[in-house]
């Protein structure tokens, strides 16, 4: 009789990559605390005098022009705004992390696509923080019933591939909480959580089984565990928004069946989360144009455009350092631009406290909003309202130019389609903007001393 080989492990740095027979509390290599995470050590694969023939692949290497095209097939997971940041739909096969703060509504989207898919299909909702009786009570307050859904408290992910017979969709709820017997630290740990992540994506691969993982966020907003959890993972979403507000923001930063820079927008409701396809009301508020300090763009997300307002206050600081608080706007990028409206523009901007907020919770990363951000703050900082129908885009350069965005079609679109009278765009982007002359008011900005005259020149 075969005997048992006996898995053995080490503790290795994160940082460095040091190995260790046993955890250290600092790593005697690079000398950080809290880095040795225990990894499984598989033995060596004996010597032989000729393995050519036993690496050798059992595929050959082909020209790319020979190489067949592969069309996914995707499945509908029955709310619009999730399928369009995959990117259509669900492959099968695909495990998608899904991250989030507590609370923010992870367990309950995918209660609800769990509930959807099983119409069809066999789902499997694997459940290693809460008892089957509290997904139970969640789905009755969602008014979900399915005979295809089941249900599965357990935390050891080892017997999981016997239980997922006629599975086609599985939910892990959460990475961080299960573990696997091969490894002696907790769940949660480094190790255990890339050792979980490695089976999943086995069965996945396998079996042609989606899985849908649920992972928890550090306080700094990252996904917790090491980052190779991110690369096994086909698809990474992030469900952002704040508990005090009913909507929700679903964003990819990874997906190799779709584009990385989809967003998705979501209403928490009593009857569960509800997709939002008109999104003229949590971006732009109903006063705009009343108060100063605001300012409308057309953001660029992904493949579709919305129009974001940019909310700015400017006050006289009581400290010897003015604060700057932007949200939803990238720290360096709001200080850049008080520094070109103070050197360009003259506006004397260095003895106020700045705060910068992007209404309804979305992140603004691209250049065209700079334009944007620079017209809001100079409202705030004459006093003068933007009329509400007008917009601003475009990128601002540290010698307050105006150069030239993507997309300028699309973006002067959405302005029509929404009612807005005027934009200002950059003057290297109105060839592409013309077409539109006969339906909005087109202003093209060179500088951004241009744009501060067209708006404040009364």
């Amino acid at each position: 009789m075969a005997k048992n080989i006996k898995t053995t492990t080490e503790f290795v740095c994160t940082e460095c990559g040091a190995s260790s027979p046993r955890w250290l509390g600092r790593c005697p290599s690079c000398g950080k605390f809290n880095t040795m995470a225990e990894e499984i050590v598989k033995p060596a694969a004996p010597q032989s005098a000729n393995n050519a023939g036993k690496y050798a692949y059992a595929n050959k290497a082909r020209p790319l022009s020979q190489i067949d095209y592969e069309h996914y097939m995707r499945t509908s997971s029955g709310i619009s705004e999730f399928d369009n940041v995959l990117g259509g739909g669900i492959v099968a096969g695909a495990l998608i992390l899904l991250g989030g703060d507590p609370g923010i509504g992870k367990s309950t989207l995918l209660t609800q696509i769990a509930a959807n898919l099983s119409d069809k299909e066999k789902v499997l909702y694997f459940s290693a923080e809460e008892s089957c009786s509290q997904v139970k009570l969640r789905a009755q307050r969602l008014k979900l019933k399915s005979e295809n859904l089941y249900i599965l408290n357990e935390t050891c992910i080892d017997g999981l591939e016997n239980d997922l017979d006629g599975v086609r969709y599985c939910i892990i709820d959460s990475i961080q909480a299960v573990y696997t017997d091969d490894l002696s630290s907790s769940s949660g740990s480094v190790g255990q959580v890339r050792e979980c992540a490695t089976k999943l994506m086995r069965i996945a691969k396998s079996r042609g089984i989606t899985f849908f993982i649920i992972g928890h966020v550090t306080k700094e907003g990252a996904l917790a565990g090491p980052k190779v959890l991110e690369h096994i993972m086909d698809t990474v979403l992030y469900f952002e928004g704040e508990n005090q507000e009913n909507f929700r923001i679903l964003r990819a930063v990874k997906n190799r069946f779709g584009n990385v820079a989809e967003v998705g927008v979501f209403e928490m409701t009593e009857s569960g989360i509800t997709a939002v396809t008109d999104y003229s009301g949590i971006f732009l508020s109903e006063s705009r144009g009343e108060e100063a300090g605001s300012a409308v763009t057309p953001a660029q997300t992904g493949a579709r455009c919305m129009n974001v307002e940019i909310q700015t206050l400017v006050s006289k600081t009581s400290f010897g350092q003015p604060r700057r608080m932007p949200l939803g706007l990238d720290y360096n990028k709001v200080v850049l631009m008080l520094a070109v409206l103070e050197k360009r523009c003259g506006l004397a901007l260095g003895g106020y406290d700045v705060y910068v907020n992007a209404m309804g919770g979305i992140k603004l990363n691209e250049p065209a909003c700079d334009l944007a951000l620079c017209a809001a703050l100079a409202s705030a900082y004459f006093g003068k309202p933007i009329d509400k129908h007008t917009a601003v885009f475009g990128e601002v350069g540290l010698t307050g130019e105006v150069r030239a965005v993507s997309y300028c079609e699309k973006r002067v679109a959405e302005c029509v389609k929404m009612g807005f009278k005027r934009v200002l765009i950059p003057a290297k982007n109105m060839k592409s903007a013309v077409k539109f002359a006969d339906k909005i008011n087109i202003v093209p900005v060179l500088y951004v001393n241009t744009m501060i005259k067209a708006l404040f020149k009364n």
